[in-house]
Parts: structure tokens; C-alpha cells; sequence
């Protein structure tokens, strides 16, 4: 057996994809995901003590959910046992378990049990594994995209602890490209290739944040320049099957873009914005961004002519972090559609930016005494709280200003469409009928 593992490991060495032979094998070798494996944190302090216990990896794809079953199993000399959830059935889970407890009484060793899409187990074959994880007889490492929450039993997930993978970043799949280019062991190294800095650039932005689509992209590319010895940008489109957008996040194309997108919702158009979003996305742009810029649209642009604007554009940021790309893209353009169509009103905008402008020109004016906090005997001795009229004894609104009285006659927000015009008529009203029902000053 012995010869025959030499001479499989020789074969995989020179038939195995790219992204295969550069799969890390050690936590040191991981890049990025720093948030649970840099020093100190959760994930590898546990893989470094060895003490095993189940976990459940949540992430996108090409974000290192394998590379970390590898790594668990690897670190704590323990039997790795893949799995996939798409084609194996609670018998395949049975017969895993019996193995890994023959494994455990005969040989000593543990059994880690990588479950690959264990959110497409249905709840008959996820209660397989529970005696299985309960009692030790496997450590279960399960790998998602999807929310764990709604696909995971609570009792397998009470018994497993998670940690949440985010999608690369360009700087760590560059330097996880470069590292492929370099090594002339496992990876192309002896290839002696020189790359482009776009090209290279090209390939981990194209990439959305996935190593592996990115390492495939950068073998076929280095397949194309064999000849040349060198990858150009057309040579990295070419193998990525994607034309590179101009789009620098740090110059005019940044700014152009974010500026076509905001002006498109402010104009009404969902199509363009929903385009220009598209093309941000598909740049690489952090989609954090186009979130809290549709925040403050919901605000500067919308305000009360629709209120649920802002509750939209709220909602998509929090499905944002809850789901992450991919699907996310759903709800940023299901936010960005709506605020588009939503009536308008820069009423909000402009009310805070004229009070402002008058608190820094006429400074810190005093509150008038009438409005002034009069909760505690000393504050009413010297006057505060005298003359307030409590607008729900009269009604719901009562004649009496609530400004300083230097700029008392100032109007700082004036309704322009849609409910934030509803709302200020429905103040008229009340003035109107209160003036007919003598409740206004004279």
C-alpha cells in the first residue's frame, strides 16, 4: 500500500489541477480569513490545540472551506473522509460512521467527516450524524453557502461550533496567484512566466473573491502564453472568458461609476441604476458601498416623500451581511430598482443643511425658557418649563414656537411630493382647525 500511495500521490503531483496542488496544507499557509484563523483566534487556536470538536464552515465559494477540512484533519494527524451532501444518502452516512469507529478501536486514529453542501441534507439524514458527533466517533467539519440557521438542525448545530468565511479579497487572491506562479513544486513555477500587473489584477478581480476560479483562470492562462513566457492582459481575459471593465476603485472610473448609479435612482430611471450597479459589482467594487450609498440616498433623495425608502435600503445593507454574494445581489437590486421608482424630496437634505448653516453663523442662540427641561425643582426656579403648553391637552397642536427666538421666523423644511406632502397638509388641517376652534394664540 505503501508503494501504491507513492505512486498515486506522484500521479496526482502531475495530473491534478492547479487549484488542487496549490490547496494549503497548514494553517500558515492559508491567506486571508484572518478574522477567525489569524493569531489568537477561535479557529486556530482550536486546530492548533488539537482538540477537535465539530464545526460548520459558512461561506461563499473558493473562499477555503475544503482547504480548512484538509488543514483540521492534516494538523491532528486524523483520517479525512469526504463527502458530498448532493449524492450521498443516510446509508453512505451509516456505513461512514461504522468505518470511523473501526478506525477509532483499531488504529487509534479519528475520523474527520467533511460534508460538503450539508445544507441539502433533508432532517432524516442529518439526524444520522448525531450519535456519531455526539459520542466523539467523528468530528463533522460541514460546508455551506447557505445561512445555517435555516438549513441545519438546531441539534447538530448546538453540538458544532460555526465560523463564517468571507470571500476573498483582490489582495489576498493576488497574492494567492502569485504564490502559484512562484512555487515550482506544486505550481507553475518552473514555467518561468512573466505576468502583467493588470493581467494579474484582472484575474483576482475577476475571481469575485473565489480562489479556485481564480487559480483555474491563471492554468489556462499560463497554458496560453507556454509560448510566449509571458501572461498579458488579453491572455488573462482570454482564459478568465471575461473582458476586463475599467474601473479603478481609487480613481475617476470609481467616482464616474458611484455617480452614473446615484444620479440614475435620483432621475428615476431602475434600469440604469440597476446597469450601473451591475457594473460596479461585476468590477470588483465592495458591495458595502453601493449599500450605504443607497442608505443615504433613501434619505437625501427620497426622505418622506417615501418612508419605506429608507426602510429598503436598510433591509438590503442587513441582507447584505446576513447573506452575502452572490444572492445578495438580489436584494441591492431589488433596493436600487425601488429607490428609482420612489417619489422624490430633497426636503430632508436640505432642512439640516440651512439649520446648519445658521448654527454656525449665529452660534450657540439659547433654548428658549419655555421649551428648557423642567424636570428637577432647580431648573424650574429659574423659570424653565413656565409658559409650555402641552400640545396633547389641546388637540394635538398648540401655537407656540419651539425655536430660538433670533430665528424663530425660519423655515428650514418645506414638503416637496408624495407622504412628506400628505404628512404637511395634515398639519394645515390641524392649524385650521385648531384656529376655527380658538386654540391659536392671538
Amino acid at each position: 500500500m505503501d508503494l501504491f500511495d507513492h505512486s498515486l500521490e506522484a500521479r496526482f503531483d502531475e495530473y491534478a489541477p492547479l487549484a488542487a496542488r496549490m490547496r494549503p496544507r497548514t494553517v500558515d499557509e492559508i491567506v486571508g480569513q484572518d478574522h477567525i484563523l489569524g493569531e489568537g483566534r477561535a479557529l486556530r487556536a482550536l486546530i492548533e490545540s488539537g482538540d477537535l470538536s465539530s464545526i460548520v464552515l459558512w461561506g461563499p465559494a473558493g473562499s477555503g472551506k475544503t482547504t480548512l477540512a484538509h488543514v483540521v484533519a492534516g494538523a491532528t494527524e486524523a483520517h479525512l473522509e469526504p463527502m458530498s451532501a448532493v449524492s450521498a444518502g443516510v446509508a453512505d452516512v451509516r456505513k461512514q460512521i461504522a468505518a470511523a469507529r473501526e478506525r477509532l478501536a483499531q488504529q487509534g486514529h479519528r475520523t474527520v467527516l467533511f460534508l460538503d453542501e450539508i445544507h441539502r441534507f433533508n432532517k432524516a439524514q442529518q439526524d444520522a450524524l448525531l450519535p456519531a458527533v455526539e459520542n466523539g466517533w467523528i468530528v463533522l467539519v460541514g460546508a455551506t453557502t447557505e445561512n445555517p440557521s435555516f438549513e441545519i438542525n438546531s441539534p447538530l448545530m448546538s453540538r458544532s461550533l460555526l465560523f463564517r468565511l468571507e470571500a476573498l479579497d483582490v489582495d489576498a487572491v493576488s497574492a494567492i496567484l502569485r504564490g502559484a506562479l512562484a512555487d515550482e513544486q506544486r505550481g507553475i513555477g518552473s514555467l518561468k512566466l512573466d505576468i502583467d500587473d493588470e493581467a494579474l489584477e484582472h484575474l483576482a478581480r475577476g475571481a469575485g473573491g473565489d480562489a479556485r476560479s481564480a487559480l483555474n483562470a491563471l492554468e489556462a492562462a499560463a497554458l496560453m502564453a507556454a509560448g510566449s513566457g509571458r501572461i498579458d492582459l488579453a491572455t488573462a481575459e482570454e482564459a478568465l472568458q471575461r473582458r476586463a471593465l475599467p474601473y479603478d476603485k481609487g480613481g475617476d472610473w470609481h467616482y464616474d461609476v458611484i455617480s452614473a448609479f446615484i444620479k440614475s435612482m435620483r432621475g428615476s430611471d431602475p434600469d440604469a441604476a440597476v446597469y450601473w450597479m451591475a457594473r460596479m459589482l461585476d468590477a470588483g467594487e465592495d458591495p458595502r458601498f453601493i449599500a450605504r450609498r443607497m442608505v443615504i440616498f433613501a434619505s437625501e433623495d427620497v426622505g418622506n416623500a417615501d418612508p419605506i425608502a429608507l426602510q429598503v435600503a436598510v433591509a438590503a445593507h442587513h441582507a447584505l451581511e446576513f447573506v452575502g454574494l452572490p444572492e445578495a445581489k438580489l436584494n441591492l437590486s431589488q433596493a436600487a430598482s425601488y429607490l428609482a421608482l420612489a417619489a422624490k424630496s430633497n426636503a430632508s437634505a436640505t432642512a439640516i443643511w440651512k439649520a446648519e448653516e445658521d448654527v454656525k453663523t449665529d452660534g450657540p442662540l439659547p433654548v428658549p425658557g419655555h421649551v428648557r427641561d423642567s424636570h428637577s425643582p432647580a431648573s424650574r426656579s429659574t423659570g424653565a418649563g413656565r409658559g409650555y403648553q402641552y400640545p396633547h391637552a389641546h388637540g394635538g397642536w398648540v401655537d407656540q414656537s419651539y425655536l430660538p427666538e433670533e430665528v424663530a421666523d425660519r423655515s428650514y423644511f418645506t414638503p416637496i411630493a408624495g407622504r412628506e406632502k400628505e404628512l404637511a397638509d395634515r398639519l394645515r388641517r390641524i392649524k385650521r382647525e385648531a384656529s376655527e376652534e380658538g386654540r391659536v394664540e392671538p
